[in-house]
């Protein structure tokens, strides 16, 4: 009854979707079922918190993910607070229990040495374009900035004199990142073909033939197909230039505190992912070139 009387709350009171309460009914009755087949009954005054931990373990072992595991802890925790606010028990079990861990991506990147034959050799052309997408494909690389970032970056952005740019990130935090002489060159040389070319425009460094700015798909498609000249990963976005960048930089020996600075990053958290890239590339190089590595078996 009490299962009931949740679900009619989430329904009329809270306004969930008739998909999200089936969701819940779902989850509550595989919970119920467990709890029965550990304890012989359902019995909301029995349910401890070594229960709640079993039945995640449970969970895991039936391949659930763990963001699924964690969906159906937060349909358990939402039911007990209700039964807490009807009185029907006065602990809550899941207190302090979290899901699972969901297990992070290793970043795709393209090698250094792709991104060396795609800068130094590759053929981008002449003329405006062709010099604006190569600075836009050598700056990605270079600082490691989002895509909004070098869309919106200005004209005012750019310090000459100190060799650096400011660009304004996620929640317009403002972050200063360094430049060095190849860089100045290719901006000073886009810089000259697109005022002679377009004249003065509304101050944005990218923009079109006809002087609008950059627009997020055209972005994009250059970055695309540039990347498809050399790289054959499946992704080839502009993100994928950023990971590149932070892994470079972490296979060159930069501290992951200066990484996380030149990144934007909140947390270290977010830039910590990186290192198990730089890990899986110390790995390969390992294997690769120590003769005893390829063979585990050798010397018993």
């Amino acid at each position: 009854m009490t299962t009931e009387k949740f679900l009619e709350y989430l329904q009329y009171e809270r306004n969930y979707s008739s998909h999200t309460v089936l969701s819940y009914r779902k989850d509550l009755e595989q919970f119920s079922s467990f709890i029965t087949r550990q304890c012989g009954e359902f019995s909301i005054l029995t349910i401890d918190s070594d229960l709640i931990r079993l039945w995640i373990v449970d969970l895991m072992e039936q391949k659930n993910t763990p963001s699924t595991v964690k969906r159906k802890l937060s349909a358990i925790k939402s039911y007990f607070k209700f039964l807490i606010r009807q009185g029907v028990t006065k602990k809550n079990p899941t207190n302090g229990i979290s899901g699972p861990k969901n297990s992070k991506k290793i970043p795709i990147f393209v090698k250094e040495a792709d991104m060396d034959v795609l800068l130094d050799h590759s053929e981008f052309g002449s003329g405006f374009e062709a010099v604006r997408n190569k600075l836009i494909i050598h700056l990605f690389y270079i600082t490691g900035v989002r895509r909004a970032e070098i869309l919106d970056l200005m004209d005012s952005d750019i310090d000459f004199s100190t060799q650096a740019i400011k660009v304004t990130g996620k929640r317009n935090k403002q972050r200063i990142i360094p430049f060095g002489d190849e860089t100045h060159d290719l901006l000073i040389k886009y810089l000259e073909e697109r005022d002679v070319r377009i004249g003065i425009g509304d101050g944005h460094v990218f923009v079109k033939e006809d002087g609008a700015k950059l627009y997020p798909m055209l972005l994009y498609r250059i970055v695309k197909n540039k990347l498809s000249e050399t790289t054959t990963l499946s992704k080839r976005s502009p993100h994928i230039l950023r990971h590149t960048f932070a892994t470079s930089m972490l296979n060159h020996g930069a501290e992951l505190n200066s990484v996380k600075e030149l990144l934007g990053h909140s947390s270290l958290a977010a830039t910590e992912v990186y290192t198990h890239t730089t890990f899986e590339e110390l790995k390969k190089s390992y294997n690769a070139a120590h003769p005893r590595a390829a063979d585990s078996k050798k010397g018993g």
